[in-house]
């Protein structure tokens, strides 16, 4: 007989970490920081609303409540920004997959660098392959990085994948070969749906795709407040 080993979460579940420090504290130090300096140069952010673009895309922005693998509240209200052509990708993923029966269900975009910074310094070294180094910064810092699911047109429920969104565990690799042959295939879905317009997806997230042209845009740590609307 084989071991069992734990290799995630249970199913449907909110994968969770303790971080390392209290997060107001976190908090705190990440606000004071400032995002690492870069040569450029760079293109104008033209950040934008995604929903705003195509009303039937769905938000479920874990960040904007305590649903998240740190058990905190990083974003005020619950919105989904990407620079310009990103977000226009994006919406063509979404009336694409509308012939297989879903649509997009979007969990992040741009993620203000200070939250990228929380995220780095309260995760255990061990699991730190998750998250970004806020030294380097993140894709998402640039509004070229989106987190998202597929969701059912008939049902609205969201697709079950292998692995939940921010699970720290190996069933988050888009190449993972568990799970069933369904769930793979949703992943796949996903994926093929998302690099025919020009995203590529993270080696360690199957949920986490970036914008063929993130290199181009600037670190950024604007709160979704400033961003306006």
């Amino acid at each position: 007989m084989f071991p069992r080993r734990d290799v995630g979460t249970e199913a449907g579940a909110t994968f969770r970490i303790d971080p390392v420090r209290p997060v107001e504290e976190l908090r705190a130090e990440a606000l004071a920081a400032t995002p690492p300096p870069e040569p450029g140069p760079f293109r104008d952010s033209e950040l934008v609303e995604v929903a705003s673009l195509e009303p039937g895309i769905r938000l479920d922005v874990r960040y904007a409540t305590t649903n998240n693998f740190m058990s905190s509240v990083f974003y005020d209200e619950p919105r989904v920004f990407l620079q310009r052509p990103a977000a226009e990708a994006v919406v063509r993923v979404h009336r694409a997959l509308a012939e297989h029966g879903y649509g997009l269900l979007l969990h992040d975009g741009y993620r203000p660098w200070y939250v990228t910074k929380m995220f780095f310094d309260a995760t255990p070294e061990s699991q730190k392959i998750f998250v970004a180094n806020p030294a380097n910064g993140s894709r998402h810092n640039r509004g070229s990085a989106i987190d998202l699911n597929l969701y059912d047109l008939a049902t609205g429920e969201p697709a079950d994948m292998v692995g939940t969104f921010d699970e720290f565990s190996p069933r988050s690799f888009p190449d993972y070969p568990g799970g069933t042959s369904r769930q793979r295939w949703l992943r796949e879905l996903l994926r093929r749906a998302m690099e025919a317009e020009g995203f590529t997806v993270y080696e360690a997230e199957w949920w986490h795709f970036d914008h063929d042209d993130w290199r181009e845009y600037a670190i950024q740590n604007a709160t979704f407040d400033a961003l306006g609307r």
